[in-house]
Parts: C-alpha cells; structure tokens; sequence
C-alpha cells in the first residue's frame, strides 16, 4: 500500500503545485489590469478637464461598454497626436451626441 500513498501523495503535490501556479498567473494578470487602467487613467486626466471627466463617470452608469470604448478612442486620438487642446465638457458632449444612440420616441395611439 506505500506505492499507491506515494503516488497519491505525487498527484496531490502536482495538483498543489499547478494551484499556485494558477492563482500566480491571476495576481499577474490582476496586476497588469491595475497597471493599465493606471495609464489610461492618467492620460484622460491629460486630455480631459475636471467635468468633462466627470461626464464621462455619469456615462458608465447608463452605458458602461460604450465609456469604454469613448475612452479608448480618445486615448488613441491623444497617442497619435490628434487631440490638440484639453478636451473640455461641451466638447466632449458634442463626442457623445455622435456616438450615444438617439432615444426612440414611443407613441401610443388611442382609439
């Protein structure tokens, strides 16, 4: 029986040892999610304004994947160098009414 409790104890150890692994990888790749939101944080304090910003924080509530995609537009814009002034709260509104679908009307007839 010590054959079967030393290959038994092998699979634990190896099963041990790839859980580790696993949640190593995880701590890396949480850190490196920190690590570029940092960035993009940092640069939309470059090129936005204080309510612009805060524009952009209110957006996330109604429309959490279209923020995302904002900011990463705008973050490829201020890259290649094509925003040339800080991008203000009326200017950032204009962005939006482009971008955030228009709102259907709903009537109701009655008879």
């Amino acid at each position: 029986m010590d054959g079967g409790e030393d290959e038994l104890d092998a699979i634990r150890r190896r099963k041990y040892a790839d859980l580790q692994q696993a949640q190593e990888q995880a701590v890396v790749q949480q850190q490196a999610r920190e690590q570029m939101q940092a960035q993009k944080q940092m640069i939309l304090r470059q090129i936005l304004t204080p309510e612009a910003r805060e524009r952009l924080a209110r957006i996330e509530l109604a429309y959490p994947e279209l923020k995302e995609s904002i900011e990463n537009q705008l973050i490829a814009l201020a890259q290649s160098g094509r925003v040339q002034r800080i991008i203000d709260d009326a200017t950032l509104r204009q962005i939006l009414e482009r971008v955030i679908p228009k709102k259907r009307e709903i009537k109701i007839e009655r008879r």
